[in-house]
């Protein structure tokens, strides 16, 4: 039976019960975005292997900007993509990409976060446009919020990167 298509079994750790016992989040930084999406693409590629379909996959970057590389993750996994705008729509035999804040609500099997880059996220623009010590603090923790709720969109597996120096979001997370 594959992870995708895996009854839960549950396991036990200090202080937290979970319902599922599934793989690990896989966190990745890559030297270039072309590399990132090599393995996103690879990842897909072995999500549907396992028999996740394609429309239980999503990919979610921050901005608008980053979506060209979860289209060039989509094309490297061999699958069909299709782009959420503001109507949020799946479409059936189609890998879902979408920026973070449309995710809200949703849940895919397979969840790929991308583009979690130094000046992405959090978004230099919103940091640089605060003059106020409590703003910055905000938007700091609203964009911590978007890269949770992005993440927490996947049920079954999570896979978190970004190219180059990657967010400082993911160095906390590694080290």
């Amino acid at each position: 039976m594959s992870r995708c298509q895996a009854r839960p079994r549950g396991r036990r750790e200090p202080h937290t019960v979970s319902l599922f016992d599934g793989p690990v989040p896989v966190i990745g930084l890559f030297r270039n975005e072309a590399e990132e999406a090599a393995a996103v693409g690879a990842w897909i590629a072995e999500r549907l292997r396992e028999g996740c379909a394609p429309d239980e996959v999503g990919i979610l970057v921050r901005p608008q900007g980053e979506v060209a590389r979860p289209r060039a993750a989509v094309k490297a996994a061999g699958a069909k993509g299709t782009e959420f705008d503001e109507k949020v729509e799946v479409v059936p035999g189609a890998v879902s990409i979408s920026q973070m804040h449309l995710a809200k609500g949703l849940e895919f099997r397979a969840v790929a976060v991308m583009a979690c880059d130094d000046e992405v996220l959090p978004l230099q623009e919103r940091v640089e446009s605060v003059t106020d010590e409590a703003d910055l603090e905000e938007v700091y923790e609203t964009e911590r919020h978007l890269l949770y709720v992005a993440c927490t969109r996947a049920r079954d597996n999570l896979w978190v990167s970004g190219a180059g120096a990657g967010s400082e979001f993911l160095r906390d997370v590694t080290g």
